[in-house]
């Protein structure tokens, strides 16, 4: 038996039909990621990988979302007491340089590049918010099939920093990518399939079994040959420069985090006298609804929402 199967606490695993099912498994927190949870990815993900009887991986997320993104009260939730203060101040992970936040965040990376990484074909299946962290993990995948009413985006770069995996250029071009990231503006899901962020988008209910079906397709090829298609397209992406634009990426991400514009000051400001709620409802207001809307030929009217 995998020891996912009986150990994991954040993720569900599961493997019939030559298919593993990694499901993040934290409804209650909207998926939202956190070390524990990431480490038990990646780590699932390898024996997915490893496992004989396993052709593809599908990855999807328990509740209302696929991700709602990063564990925000992880990262600034504090509390902690003076001993374990003193005893997280021995290590850089919690350090304040440039250099240390870098490097705390190529740790992070390491778990969620992971999905790049294994030789196996990856269909993710998003539904419900798949927001900043959620897009971390989607786009590293190599098939997205989304629900055409979920909501796909990094509102985070408003304030807070960029993406730490940042694929979005090899999925949806120059354009499309600094759209997203200079605004933090999200799509539905109808729309990322219009512009190539996924693949495909569904209704919210064929989403099961759009991708079962295709899941089940690619279980027919050897995993041998599967692997060998998906390594060849990588890469390409690699050639195209996706694995130095990762480091880059948690480069500019750390320094982004030693910004004090005044939006990034305020946010903070909020934070520490409101709490996590009010900061971000303060960082999205002047955004509205925060949804792109499409205006070329059978784009808001067709796909988008009002």
């Amino acid at each position: 038996m995998a020891k996912w199967i009986r150990s994991a606490e954040h993720i569900a695993f599961a493997v019939r039909d030559k298919i593993a099912r990694i499901t993040l498994n934290r409804p209650a927190k909207r998926n939202a990621l956190h070390e524990p949870m990431m480490r038990e990815l990646h780590d699932a993900m390898l024996e997915a990988d490893d496992l004989v009887d396993v052709n593809v991986i599908v990855l999807d997320g328990a509740g209302k979302d696929f991700c709602a993104g990063y564990d925000f009260s992880n990262v600034y939730g504090g509390g902690d007491s003076a001993e374990a203060t003193a005893e997280r101040a021995r290590y850089r992970s919690v350090g304040d340089t440039l250099d240390d936040d870098a490097w705390q965040l190529e740790r992070t990376q390491a778990l969620t590049t992971v999905l790049f990484d294994v030789h196996k074909p990856i269909i993710c299946k998003v539904h419900g918010n798949c927001l900043a962290g959620g897009t971390d993990l989607a786009l590293m995948c190599d098939l997205v099939v989304a629900a055409d009413d979920a909501r796909i985006g990094f509102p985070a770069t408003r304030a807070n920093g960029t993406a730490p995996n940042n694929m979005w250029f090899y999925h949806v071009g120059p354009q499309w990518a600094k759209r997203l990231l200079l605004s933090g503006d999200c799509v539905w899901g109808r729309d990322a399939a219009r512009i190539g962020l996924v693949m495909d988008a569904v209704p919210a209910d064929r989403l099961d079994d759009v991708v079962d079906e295709l899941a089940l397709r690619l279980t027919h090829v050897d995993h041998e040959l599967l692997t060998t298609q998906k390594r060849i397209v990588n890469v390409a992406m690699e050639l195209a420069g996706a694995r130095s634009l990762q480091r880059m990426a948690v480069e500019m991400n750390a320094r982004s985090h030693t910004a004090n514009g005044p939006r990034r000051a305020q946010f903070a400001a909020d934070l520490a006298q409101h709490g996590l709620k009010e900061a971000l409802r303060n960082r999205d207001a002047p955004f509205g609804d925060g949804m792109v809307r499409l205006h070329a030929a059978g784009g808001a009217a067709a796909g988008g929402r009002e």
